[in-house]
């Protein structure tokens, strides 16, 4: 994708730690991000990454949006290209109506501002079921955020990430935007497809025009919110062509998180005929996800033209080597640091160092 080349198309997807304080990188990220770095995957996105403290989903979330913020990911950054092979990626969000919550092994409830929780942003004052009633974005709130994902933008280029994924899934603010069910406004961000489309779109040429131009950028969407009166696929294949048309290179084909009735026919690979249907239907590269677990599943999706790219999650954490277990079952060489290259099966027959003088 543009200048940026991968050994492979695994891609290990965001996935939220909760475990940064006041949105600075701890210990615990470079542990988690360092693991993840020698997997053996071509591209390590990090978790959704928040523009202001308001954008956060709970007070750990991970921020991009201070010196503070900056300075605590950059030695995490260092470590990852000093020792991983896995390029690097990472996802900018806003909670919008999702947001100010507690962490997610607390339940994920309301905090007010008084328990150290913020007033939560949307698109209207709808709220989330079971939370507190977000503020209705003024335009002036909108213009000043699309120039906060692009204050976000600038600071990782300065930490030489390679990849951005913009967040419009899940019911986060981008998705409230998009959705008639959290978005009835009446102003120019509400009512028609393309209203509902401008904010997204606005913040993706903003970001856009501040990232380098060799440098790929993608966004995550839900296809559909499996929910009557909701965004549907056929409105996701209209998105993606606008953000090809303004330099964007995969789609993240994810769904749902609008509201909690959504009907979701959850089974292996279920989100994967969004994807292939996105591929096809705008003629732009796609990131398939939604348990895939297995490598020859993975494969397949692959040689099938489905997508162009796999991103594994959970998968990952509960067996981080998931990319050299899969290498070696489809006759691939695994990508092995040179402190773990004894951990190679091939060692237990004493000549794999041997094979490689």
């Amino acid at each position: 994708m543009r200048g940026l080349d991968l050994t492979n198309r695994i891609v290990v997807s965001p996935m939220a730690q909760y475990s940064a304080e006041d949105g600075c990188a701890t210990p615990w990220h470079l542990m988690h991000l360092g693991n993840l770095s020698i997997s053996g995957a071509g591209l390590l996105i990090l978790e959704a990454t928040s523009v202001n403290p308001q954008a956060r989903f709970s007070p750990g979330d991970l921020g991009l949006y201070s010196d503070d913020n900056e300075a605590a990911l950059a030695p995490i950054v260092d470590f990852c290209r000093r020792h991983g092979a896995a390029k690097l990626g990472i996802q900018l969000q806003h909670a919008g109506r999702k947001g100010s919550v507690n962490l997610a092994w607390q339940g994920q409830k309301p905090l007010s501002p008084a328990d150290g929780g913020w007033i939560a942003q949307s698109a209207d004052d709808i709220p989330y079921p079971g939370r507190s009633a977000p503020e209705r974005m003024s335009v002036a709130a909108i213009r000043a955020l699309v120039a906060d994902f692009a204050a976000a933008a600038r600071r990782a280029d300065r930490l030489d990430f390679d990849l951005i994924e913009l967040h419009g899934a899940h019911g986060y603010l981008l998705h409230n935007f998009l959705s008639p069910l959290s978005n009835q406004r009446d102003d120019d961000y509400g009512g028609s497809l393309e209203n509902r489309m401008r904010f997204v779109l606005e913040v993706f040429d903003a970001v856009r025009a501040v990232w380098p131009e060799e440098k790929p950028m993608g966004m995550r969407l839900s296809a559909t919110d499996w929910a009557e009166g909701g965004w549907t696929l056929e409105d996701t294949v209209v998105l993606a062509q606008r953000l090809k048309e303004r330099g964007c290179d995969y789609v993240t084909a994810s769904s749902g998180g609008t509201v909690p009735g959504q009907e979701i026919p959850i089974g292996p690979g279920y989100q994967v005929p969004l994807a292939d249907r996105i591929r096809r239907e705008a003629d732009i590269p796609t990131l398939a996800i939604g348990l895939i677990t297995e490598a020859r599943q993975a494969e397949e999706i692959l040689q099938a033209g489905h997508a162009d790219l796999i991103g594994l999650a959970r998968a990952m954490l509960f067996n981080p080597r998931w990319p050299w277990h899969a290498a070696l079952e489809l006759g691939a060489d695994p990508v092995f640091p040179p402190q773990y290259e004894r951990a190679h099966p091939a060692m237990r027959g004493g000549d794999f160092l041997a094979a490689k003088q």
